[in-house]
């Protein structure tokens, strides 16, 4: 049952889209249905955009660019700390909300909060310190100027599993830099996005420089705005096969992209690791979120000598995480996102376990409303096994093992993905080698989380392009142009 408090935060959100500073239904009247995935029952009923209201929203975006690209780097600040300090006063509801429409216990969605806050803050200073260069020629011949400008109008695609701060990464860089906005927010979780964007507005956002629409067809509406010649910019966070198709259609456009994809990260320990620093690494890699991270520790590979002591102390601390809706008290693990993501976690099990795999603790769909699975430990599992090539995204923590550095460095980089790798050991020579050699783009060296909006995320190999955050992510939204004079 909805509470008072649920139900007065679920109240707050806009239930339309946002184009041209408008809220407004879509244009053949079409709804969908956000539903709590902890009971299975609708939060509420919201526009389901057409492909006619894409193209209203991205004639609203290219129709604003040339203001927008034109207003000062200060007052551009000034709005995104304006927006920065309205969610931060915001911030218990937007947890409250994430919690609901997501599932991740109300904790790590006031974590989210304050990470999501960050980029706000992050690119509000950005924006002001998009300098160019200038310097005679080598032979003396002239000058050389170089300017930064902003790439053009954008459209982002956002995921389910971080509803807030995966629109702030993309939104906040891009309004730093000049750059108009359509964003389209996953259909299971598309209400911290239309909060945010009140918000937004609230902050002095001029109209039809961010807009939004949400909808039920997804592939149908986004390909024509992406096809759409006055677009300059796509950015995706998603899987890798719906970050290729994506590709495809901004291949004939030769648009921008950024494309944060898939991971499997491996979580490397070393026979020299502090296991009490590697056991909280584990706990944070795996299980935040429900597992349902793209940085989230996918296969542990751990040295043989130390295996067996790793697994019980993780599987001790797995035990004791309590299961329920997210909005509970003390609650560790909520749901997954649907009923595909528990036949997913349990496939891989069952899987790894046919295979050889011992279960540690867990291993079972937890009965009754909602979609949990319990948190899961596994040992011994085995070269070949599904889960050590799949992207898990659930409480499913597969440990495999290794005996020498160059075999773990092998099982590490055996994958398509390159997103992240989180290594564990007190040898600061090893620890240097692992950097030079694991084939990711970010590394937590003896810490379980990485993301920080100062440092620029994303990944290698098929884990994507671009970057998001820290000095970097503001080049993702401008381009370069070179001037000579005599």
């Amino acid at each position: 049952m909805t509470t008072d408090r649920e139900q007065a935060v679920l109240t707050d959100v806009p239930t339309e889209l946002f184009i041209g500073g408008q809220w407004r239904a879509a244009s053949d009247g079409g709804t969908l249905d956000v539903q709590d995935p902890s009971t299975g029952k609708t939060l509420a009923t919201i526009a389901s955009a057409t492909v006619d209201d894409g193209t209203a929203a991205l004639d609203a975006t290219v129709d604003a660019f040339p203001d927008w690209s034109a207003t000062p780097a200060r007052e551009r600040s000034e709005v995104l700390h304006r927006a920065f300090d309205l969610v931060t006063e915001h911030a218990d509801d937007l947890a409250l909300l994430m919690t609901l429409e997501m599932g991740k216990p109300l904790e790590q969605s006031r974590g989210e909060v304050t990470y999501g806050a960050e980029f706000l803050r992050w690119f509000s200073e950005e924006a002001v310190r998009t300098a160019g260069r200038y310097g005679a020629t080598p032979e003396g011949t002239g000058r050389m100027i170089v300017t930064q400008h902003p790439v053009g109008p954008c459209y982002f695609v956002t995921p389910w599993n971080f509803p807030l701060a995966m629109a702030t990464r993309k939104i906040a860089p891009a309004l730093a830099a000049g750059c108009t906005v359509v964003i389209k927010p996953a259909s299971l979780t598309p209400l911290t996005t239309l909060r945010f964007v009140e918000l937004l507005r609230q902050a002095g956002l001029p109209d039809g420089v961010v807009n939004v629409v949400t909808t039920a067809h997804s592939s149908q509406v986004s390909e024509p705005i992406i096809r759409d010649p006055r677009l300059r910019k796509l950015s995706f966070t998603g899987s890798t096969k719906v970050g290729a198709s994506l590709l495809e259609q901004a291949a004939p456009g030769i648009l921008r992209t950024s494309m944060e994809l898939g991971g499997n990260a491996p979580f490397v320990v070393f026979d020299d690791a502090n296991l009490d620093a590697a056991v909280e690494g584990a706990m944070a890699a795996k299980f935040r979120n429900i597992g349902q991270a793209c940085t989230a520790a996918n296969r542990f590979i751990v040295h043989a000598s130390v295996a067996e002591e790793f697994g019980a102390r993780v599987t001790d601390k797995v035990k004791g995480m309590r299961i329920g809706r997210g909005t509970e008290d003390g609650v560790d693990i909520g749901p997954l996102i649907n009923e595909a993501a528990v036949d997913k976690a349990a496939a891989l099990v069952t899987d790894a376990v046919q295979r050889g795999a011992r279960v540690l603790t867990g291993g079972n769909v937890v009965a009754g409303d909602g979609t949990f699975y319990e948190p899961t430990v596994l040992a011994d599992v085995q070269a070949g096994s599904d889960i050590l090539h799949e992207e898990i995204f659930g409480p499913v923590l597969a440990i495999a093992t290794f005996d020498t550095e160059e075999e773990a460095v092998r099982l590490a980089n055996d994958t398509e993905y390159g997103l992240v790798s989180y290594v564990f050991t007190e040898s600061l020579a090893r620890g240097q080698r692992m950097i030079d050699q694991l084939a990711t783009g970010m590394m937590g060296l003896n810490v379980g989380v990485v993301s920080n909006a100062a440092a620029p995320f994303g990944g290698w190999k098929m884990s994507g392009l671009g970057r998001e955050g820290g000095a970097e992510g503001i080049h993702e939204y401008l381009e370069t142009k070179y001037t000579l004079t005599p």
